[in-house]
């Protein structure tokens, strides 16, 4: 969407109060970016509901271009223990349906013990809400958990002045401090273990295209075609469950049914996929061989046990603690915020 531009300045350009923006951004620069009054602005970054979806975009991006921060008003000394927050950018159904995240979660929650720092947990179903309490003063700081590129919270927070770590990497340019799976590393791996045994007709059902490991994973696909030499097949993609797994390969073997291997970019979309290749008459491996990501612990138990890519996920909660917590203290972080990926064995490839 495009940003409106602010009237042109009619006083002298020594006192254009955009000009020092880019060193000293303020409110009022973020209100004349986005051709907005500086109440409004405020409003936006408050989470009041009572603005327009195109003044609330325009202040966004106008917030992520000028990477404005506000300063948080002091703490007040009322004795309470310092907290963070865990906020999981998924529906509630998803928070508790998806082993990912109790064991990203169990990581990052340890490595807050070991500073004695309480972890709170919620869900990013009601963003505006959860944006009012995180930057009241209760929380002094917030871990989001594979947000979206849409998600407000990944703007809004940092600019309220609320120290933020991702857990998954940033689509767009952000100075965000984050950690991640090496996730197109990973599916590169998965695809040139597919060629070296053999498949030649691989295709994929990749995660949602506005999260990072999605992006990552299905770029990662590609480029293990590339290197053997294949050609792209068709690509279905799928929201990381068993029932997106179940979709997307009946839709594949519909487009290619002569298909010979499927990465799948998540542990439960590879279920799904099991599922629907039995349904259709084939057998894994002999027909088709199936590798999946994540390497949860249904993986050593499905029928046969599923080869899959192995990311480190409760390594990746702790590292995303620790990088949060520094932040917090002002202190340097200097270790790698992409942690390896590793290739697992079983019968299903």
């Amino acid at each position: 969407m495009s940003i409106t531009a602010a009237p042109e300045a009619t006083h002298d350009a020594a006192h254009d109060p955009m000009r020092d923006s880019a060193e000293h951004p303020t409110l009022a620069h973020v209100a004349a970016l986005a051709g907005v009054s500086s109440a409004t602005a405020s409003r936006v970054l408050n989470g009041s509901a009572r603005v327009s979806p195109t003044a609330r975009q325009q202040v966004r991006d106008a917030v992520d271009r000028l990477g404005y921060v506000r300063q948080r008003a002091a703490r007040a000394v009322d004795r309470r223990p310092r907290s963070v927050a865990a906020v999981v950018c998924e529906p509630n159904a998803r928070l508790f349906a998806d082993p990912f995240y109790s064991r990203v979660l169990a990581g990052a929650s340890a490595a807050f013990a070991e500073r004695d720092m309480p972890m709170l947990l919620a869900a990013g179903e009601r963003p505006a809400s959860l944006q009012r309490y995180l930057s009241s003063g209760h929380i002094d700081g917030v871990l989001l958990i594979y947000c979206r590129s849409s998600h407000p919270l990944v703007v809004t927070l940092p600019a309220l002045g609320v120290p933020v770590t991702l857990i998954g990497r940033p689509l767009q340019g952000s100075s965000l401090s984050y950690v991640d799976a090496d996730n197109r590393g990973g599916a590169r791996q998965a695809v040139e273990y597919l060629a070296r045994t053999g498949r030649r007709r691989i295709v994929t059902i990749a995660g949602p295209p506005d999260v990072s490991a999605g992006v990552d994973r299905l770029a990662g696909f590609r480029e293990g075609l590339e290197r053997a030499g294949l050609e792209p097949g068709p690509i279905a993609y799928g929201d990381f469950t068993r029932p997106a797994g179940v979709h997307a390969m009946t839709r594949l073997l519909d487009h290619r049914p002569n298909l010979d291997a499927v990465f799948c970019a998540s542990d439960l979309m590879a279920v799904g996929a099991l599922h629907a290749l039995r349904q259709s008459g084939r057998r894994v491996p002999e027909d088709v061989a199936l590798v999946g990501f994540d390497d949860l612990p249904l993986a050593a138990f499905t029928q046969p046990p599923l080869t899959t890519i192995k990311q480190p996920v409760e390594e990746i909660g702790a590292a995303a603690a620790r990088q949060l917590l520094a932040q917090m203290s002002g202190e340097p972080w200097d270790e790698p915020p992409v942690l390896p990926t590793t290739l697992v064995r079983r019968q299903s490839a």
